[in-house]
């Protein structure tokens, strides 16, 4: 209740801020004096309207407003104030791509050289002009330093054709528009404020934005809240009816943004309780929907490690895991078994990967072959403390594995001590590493198949190579597929997919991880707010502001 009091307090202090800065209400003023004859007070002209401001309350924290460095959950505001070139659209929409910062862009036969038009007019929040320059200074500067810098691997060059026009050179083929429309790494960014921010490493700290989106950064109090309010000389305009301000209050509890939700008090909620969804949903005052996200659970096997370096009892291990129960109890029925390691509706997704079904007779028969009747051993298991749906399903393999005479011993630790565990030495290191992981941009087999399954022929057990590479997993048959299935993604879409499928089926054969499911996303949505649309795409991007307007 603590929390709602607080949001109370903001909403006052805003109406008050909001007020000034529109025009605001008159001053109060004493009561009219009286006279011998009363008379009506004369006639005041009614108080100016308000802007139209939508309320949010998030559970979406602020890890950095460096729009380069920034990797994490403040997306989803960052999202509504920069741009990249071009937008990935959801699956399923008659385009694939939106033009953003870029109005076209065009490509080599060999997938190798990229040309973009830019978007003439456009301003940065800050007053500069958005031109070629800035588009280079912005990528070189995400190539070398971004937090996801790991995107521009295929990136050779990056230069200015004339003040519209930019030439991006890649070392190797890639589709270049999923990487220039990425979450991270991918803002154009106005070289005024970068070099101001070369200069002060406390620039962003206070909040500060440079971007081209439609809104900007108004104010901020770390932990507590965030105003954003409309760019008026936004490329895109305006109309009448959109949301002029956003006040977002930062509540982690979904309880409290349940409540806020159902009284009126916030328009928009990141989420509610899992239990509470179906209430909303048999409510008609609500739009409700549960989609596919890009978010997946991996269950790391440590090959480097006896007995999980024998691929038979991998194997036996994928088969008694009860893929059901897991999405029943531990993601409260959200979610889908997962296929290998790329999530359904992402490139390169295949329904022809294969599954492991849960059959403890069949991984009872397994571990018999692999010279483990009865199981016998025993195997510790980590998890992320902070990760509530890793603490609820761990104990669901713990017991299964039972079943198998397979002893497990869960421990659950804060993610950076389970992440240094597993990076310090791989022989002394957790035998199973619960992961929760999502692709950087919409091209899961240049991340998620490279990023945790590429191995390091020289050295399996570097996780230098690929950073997620939690398995220690080296398959040189697996490496010449991703290779050839990347080489092939930016010239021939049907032909990369088949060799990405072709190395997935391989992946789950030889079992270096069990794939346990891709998670689902839950909207609540009050029929008082118009325009909402869910971007697969965007993982962290719950709400795309300038779409979303009052319904009447």
């Amino acid at each position: 209740m603590k929390r709602i009091t607080l949001f109370l307090s903001l909403l006052v202090a805003l109406s008050l801020v909001l007020s000034a800065c529109g025009g605001g209400s008159p001053a109060e003023t004493q009561a009219p004096a009286e006279t011998e004859a009363a008379t009506a007070p004369a006639a005041t002209e009614a108080p100016a309207a308000g802007p139209i401001v939508l309320k949010y309350a998030s559970s979406a924290n602020i890890t950095t407003w460096d729009p380069i460095a920034s990797f994490s959950t403040e997306a989803a505001y960052m999202a509504n104030m920069y741009e990249q070139l071009v937008r990935v659209n959801p699956p399923g929409s008659a385009e694939k791509f939106s033009p953003l910062l870029a109005e076209s862009w065009s490509k080599s036969d060999d997938g190798l050289v990229w040309t973009f038009k830019l978007r003439p007019g456009v301003k940065f929040h800050d007053g500069e002009t958005m031109n070629a320059d800035a588009v280079v200074k912005s990528i070189m500067l995400a190539k070398e330093s971004a937090g996801a810098s790991f995107i521009w691997l295929p990136l050779s060059s990056v230069e200015v054709v004339d003040d519209l026009t930019v030439k991006f050179t890649l070392a190797w083929a890639q589709p270049l528009e999923l990487i220039l429309g990425s979450e991270y790494a991918a803002y154009i960014i106005s070289p005024k404020a970068l070099d101001a921010a070369a200069t002060d490493e406390n620039f962003w700290t206070s909040g500060v934005d440079a971007g081209t989106g439609p809104y900007t950064l108004e104010s901020y109090t770390p932990d507590q809240e965030i105003v954003l309010t409309q760019f008026a000389d936004y490329w895109g305009g305006w109309e009448a009816g959109q949301y002029e301000k956003v006040l977002v209050t930062i509540v982690p509890e979904a309880t409290t943004r349940q409540q806020l939700l159902e009284s009126g008090e916030v328009d928009l909620v990141t989420s509610v309780p899992a239990d509470a969804f179906d209430s909303f949903a048999s409510n008609p005052d609500y739009f409700t929907s549960l989609e596919p996200a890009l978010f997946n659970y991996t269950a790391f096997f440590n090959t480097l490690k006896a007995p999980l370096d024998d691929v038979k009892v991998r194997q036996a291990l994928s088969y008694a895991i009860p893929y059901e129960d897991i999405i029943a109890i531990g993601a409260n029925g959200r979610g889908t078994q997962s296929r290998g390691t790329v999530p359904a509706g992402v490139f390169p997704y295949s329904e022809d990967v294969p599954q492991y079904t849960y059959d403890i007779e069949k991984a009872k028969a397994l571990l018999t072959e692999a010279g483990h009747e009865g199981g016998g051993f025993s195997l510790k298991l980590t998890y992320a403390s902070e990760n509530s749906t890793e603490e609820t399903f761990a104990p669901l393999i713990k017991d299964s594995f039972a079943q198998i005479g397979v002893d497990v011993t869960i421990e659950a630790l804060e993610f950076t001590q389970q992440w240094e565990l597993a990076k310090t030495d791989p022989a002394n290191a957790q035998d199973i590493f619960l992961l929760l992981y999502w692709p950087t941009y919409s091209d899961a087999g240049a991340d998620n198949m490279w990023s945790m399954f590429y191995g390091n022929p020289a050295n399996p057990g570097n996780l230098n190579a690929t950073k997620f590479n939690l398995s220690y997993w080296m398959n040189a048959d697996y490496n010449a597929l991703v290779d050839a299935a990347g080489g092939l993604s930016g010239t021939d879409l049907a032909a990369s997919t088949a060799k990405y499928t072709e190395a997935q089926t391989l992946l789950v054969d030889q079992a270096p991880a069990a794939f346990l499911f891709d998670t689902m996303v839950a909207f609540v949505v009050p029929n008082t707010v118009a325009g909402f649309q869910y971007n697969l795409n965007y993982p962290d991007v719950r709400y795309w502001f300038y779409n979303l307007r009052p319904a009447n």
